[in-house]
């Protein structure tokens, strides 16, 4: 497939100096940019940055260590041509860089790079990829998580193998509730354990063990004598993977103490500048489909911890304590855009920036951000719906200046499609419902376009006036865009994300037709040429859509789930499944479960439908679009069915994934496209 789209794109003409500019075509999603892993010097003074683009030959993303000085616009290389980096993160002093990498071999391991020297050094010999990377407050050793191997639950007696002997592989054994993950495969046996090593490189030392997971960001404290860690060491933790405490780890001893005790999780700790008090992100856990998360404080010296954060339309993503322990910087969404503000301890919350935080998706227009907090300065990721994340600062007069121009050299030779936002009330029961139109460069306002209708996935995420490459290059092949965020969708309250809770696919349905009505009424959509697709939550969506509605010309339903029975059998998140989305399991609500299912619908279908999975998708297994498409052939309803082969439910990891989805979606909706 990539040698096939390489052979197109060198057809392509070539842009001169003076030319007029063109339309974005799959060969600029290869020469894409964007910024990620952004930490701040502990002075204030440097931002180091994860830099990622796409390299054409291996099909894959690419990363590169960088540096910026947060007083000019100077930028500067730190590690390239080093395999993948990940978790680049500041020594106390601001002398060097932890970060991982793999180096371009098999197996990640744990560096740093001195910025005297500009020397990389390896510390470790791991057997298993180190994550979640913490300096001790003297820079003396490093905090990190890392999967520790266990031994199968059952293993046979088998005789001694030949030397050289080529037997079959080693069956797979499986004594999990979840047994595989989207994206990384099945699960081996072994639990995740907090590790640290000298920073001068040595043996790591595990400080937990147990069938117990950890998860996230190890926090020192002051002190460097314990370690806050977030993780879930209940006996029943397989059934209720999500309800994490917050646990201090002694250092030199391993030896254990709970901090906290909820239903709920209890995650991402960060420790005041005094150690007193540790911020933490959580919620009391009632089971319904979404809940957001809110800020914490607990007082070390009286274990008593008291909400701190009010109210806010989604829940709070990070938080980072300011310099003097008086203040916390956080980031949360707010109808379809990413925010970031400060919170006094009063839980006083005022918006430091409102606009242009993003950036971080570069497929579909996602809410994804992150921030960095180092003395006085506030870094972040800056986009906007015309370019991928930048390096941006917060000035101290509260103005907003980027700091890297990643994509001007390509995308500032574009005739770039614009999007413009629209508001509608539903019909429903006249809830608020934000959309976005793309519209084709050079849109022509006398002119009837083609429309497709794009489903977000979630269901509980949104969309937003962010740079998206997969609706750019619809856009740019002749068509309207349309995309919304229907009940359900996140960073407009609680209660709006909830107005699906046990009920998806649901009135969501009647708000995305609302919406698509809108836009045909304005004139410039051919009501005759309707198109609509979504992935994961939208591709549920767009197969209940075509269920119960025969306006759209083609359909293609991305990754979906189409039989809630099978699905919450198969896939990673069943349990999940079952107690959030669902009343109970499927076998004690077999009717809910039918009636929820796409398939229930599929006798209706007469919509030519694509479906298109990765084969190794187990969010959305495979099996799933496989029952629609079978069903559909049955029934002689024109459909297409297509595999990605070693994908996962991303499905588009690699840039000619993303490439060829948007083709097989455009051929597809060409197909039946009315022509005057």
């Amino acid at each position: 497939m990539l040698r096939a789209l390489l052979v197109l794109f060198a057809a392509l003409p070539v842009v001169c100096a003076g030319a007029e500019p063109r339309r974005f075509t799959a060969k600029d999603v290869f020469d894409l940019e964007w910024i990620s892993d952004i930490d701040v010097s502990a002075d204030g003074r440097s931002i180091s940055y994860l830099r990622h683009g796409f390299d054409a030959t291996s099909d894959r993303a690419t990363s590169s260590l960088w540096l910026a000085s947060t007083g000019s616009s100077a930028t500067r290389p730190l590690v390239a041509d080093f395999g993948s980096l990940a978790h680049p993160t500041w020594s106390p002093d601001g002398k060097s860089i932890a970060f991982v990498s793999d180096g371009g071999k098999a197996r990640p391991e744990l560096f740093t790079f001195s910025i005297e020297t500009g020397h990389t050094q390896r510390l470790t010999d791991l057997t298993h990829a180190p994550q979640s990377l913490a300096w001790s407050p003297d820079g003396k050793q490093i905090a990190f998580l890392m999967s520790v191997p266990g031994k199968p639950a059952l293993a046979p007696a088998l005789p001694e193998k030949p030397e050289g002997a080529a037997w079959a592989p080693s069956a797979r054994v499986i004594d999990r509730l979840i047994y595989r993950r989207d994206g990384e495969g099945y699960v081996e046996p072994g639990f995740v354990q907090l590790f640290v090593v000298p920073s001068e490189g040595g043996t790591p030392r595990a400080l937990t063990d147990g069938p117990y997971e950890h998860e996230g960001r190890p926090a020192w404290l002051p002190d460097g004598k314990s370690i806050v860690i977030a993780g879930n060491r209940r006996d029943d933790w397989e059934y209720d993977a999500t309800n994490t405490e917050l646990y201090r780890v002694d250092v030199a001893s391993g030896a254990i103490t709970a901090l906290t005790d909820r239903d709920g999780p209890d995650e991402q700790p960060v420790v005041a500048p005094d150690g007193r008090t540790i911020a933490y992100l959580g919620y009391d856990d009632d089971r319904r489909s979404h809940i957001n998360r809110a800020l914490y404080l607990l007082d070390l010296t009286t274990h008593a911890s008291r909400r701190l954060s009010p109210p806010l339309p989604d829940g709070i993503a990070r938080a980072r304590w300011d310099a003097d322990g008086k203040s916390l910087v956080v980031q949360y969404d707010a109808e379809g855009t990413t925010r970031i503000a400060r919170i006094d301890l009063s839980g006083r919350l005022r918006d430091l920036v409102t606009k242009d935080v993003g950036g971080l998706d570069i497929g579909r227009p996602y809410s994804e951000a992150m921030f960095a907090l180092g003395g006085k300065t506030l870094a972040f990721t800056a986009g906007d719906a015309y370019r991928p994340a930048d390096v941006a600062v917060l000035e101290a007069n509260g103005a907003v200046r980027r700091v890297t121009s990643v994509n001007e050299d390509v995308l500032a030779h574009e005739d770039l499609a614009t999007v413009e936002s629209r508001a509608i009330a539903s019909p429903v029961d006249r809830a608020h419902i934000d959309a976005w139109l793309v519209k084709p460069p050079g849109f022509d306002a006398a002119k009837a376009y083609p429309l497709i209708l794009e489903i977000h996935g979630g269901p509980h995420a949104n969309y937003g006036p962010h740079f998206s490459a997969e609706m750019q290059l619809y856009a740019a092949a002749g068509y309207l865009v349309l995309y919304a965020n229907p009940r359900g969708s996140t960073s407009y309250g609680e209660a709006f994300a909830n107005l699906i809770d046990k009920s998806y696919p649901g009135n969501d349905y009647d708000d995305l037709m609302a919406v698509v009505d809108a836009i045909v009424a304005e004139g410039h959509a051919d009501p005759r040429n309707l198109f609509v697709t979504g992935g994961s939550g939208g591709g549920i969506l767009t197969a209940w859509i075509v269920g119960k509605t025969d306006r759209f010309r083609a359909a293609a339903a991305v990754k979906p789930v189409i039989n809630w029975y099978s699905e919450m059998l198969t896939a990673d998140i069943g349990n999940e499944v079952a107690t959030r989305w669902f009343h109970g399991v499927p076998w004690e609500h077999t009717d809910e479960y039918v009636r929820r299912s796409p398939l229930s619908l599929v006798g209706n279908v007469k919509t030519p439908t694509l479906l298109m999975t990765g084969e190794v998708d187990y969010r959305t297994p495979i099996s799933e679009a496989e029952q629609f498409y079978q069903a559909l052939k049955m029934r002689k309803v024109d459909a297409l069915l297509v595999r990605f082969p070693e994908a996962s439910h991303e499905l588009v990891g690699r840039p000619s994934q993303l490439a060829a989805k948007v083709g097989f979606i455009l051929g597809w909706f060409d197909r039946y496209r009315v022509r005057d």
